[in-house]
């Protein structure tokens, strides 16, 4: 990873992990359809509407930040992405999954059904392309998918989307609802009796980009 030369417009495009693996199977997955632009480098806060040099000044410090070069981690890139909204829009979509944390005994089973707050008015708390939901280590987890959405991403998401990330394996899956069931692998645990699994489940909008990260806790049933 390096930086850019933000003095000059570059366009620096690589695949990401997913993509490759696309590309790799030769068998026409690989289609790039959409695309989508972030500010993950932008610090908004070094907007200074008291520039002494007056308002042609007032970003100066945010048009001169260094922008990191891509890499291949979809889960570490384009996290805040751009969005269009309504016109007079005073508040931004915010996911709401109903939990901050969650924690789960061995075999216990969980439905999320995500909802998207201040979006498209009150009429309608989902989107309609529905949410990817990632969870950080899918070993945890003895069953995770998502349902609701039938299209041929969701379909190939759904079943055999998984990253590398050290010893873990990361899982993305695509729905308007996700269904979890907590490992009942016993040597995933440590020995003590108080020991658990901890990991994230990242949660995104697909229309509005709306972001959700919470922890995720695996409780070691004890057996008398």
């Amino acid at each position: 990873m390096g930086y850019l030369n933000n003095s000059v417009i570059t366009v620096d495009a690589i695949l990401t992990k997913k993509g490759r693996e696309l590309l790799a199977r030769n068998d026409g997955s690989f289609q790039i359809t959409q695309f989508a632009l972030s500010d993950d480098e932008i610090d908004y806060t070094l907007y200074n509407p008291t520039h002494p040099s007056g308002s042609a000044y007032y970003g100066e410090a945010i048009d001169n930040m260094p922008l990191l070069e891509a890499f291949p981690d979809e889960q570490q890139i384009v996290k805040f992405k751009l969005s269009t909204l309504p016109r007079g829009t005073a508040k931004l979509p915010v996911l709401d999954i109903g939990y901050s944390a969650i924690t789960l005994k061995q075999g216990a089973q969980l439905a999320i059904t995500p909802q998207t707050l201040n979006y498209l008015g009150n009429a309608q708390i989902f989107e309609t392309s529905g949410y990817s939901a990632t969870i950080g280590d899918v070993r945890l987890l003895s069953q995770y998918n998502g349902v609701g959405i039938q299209s041929q991403a969701a379909t190939e998401a759904n079943q055999n989307s998984t990253t590398t990330i050290g010893t873990n394996v990361s899982k993305t899956v695509l729905g308007t609802q996700i269904n979890l069931t907590a490992t009942t692998v016993n040597t995933l645990f440590g020995t003590g009796t108080d020991s658990q699994l901890k990991t994230t489940l990242t949660v995104v909008g697909l229309d509005s980009g709306a972001r959700l990260t919470i922890p995720i806790t695996i409780n070691k049933t004890i057996t008398a």
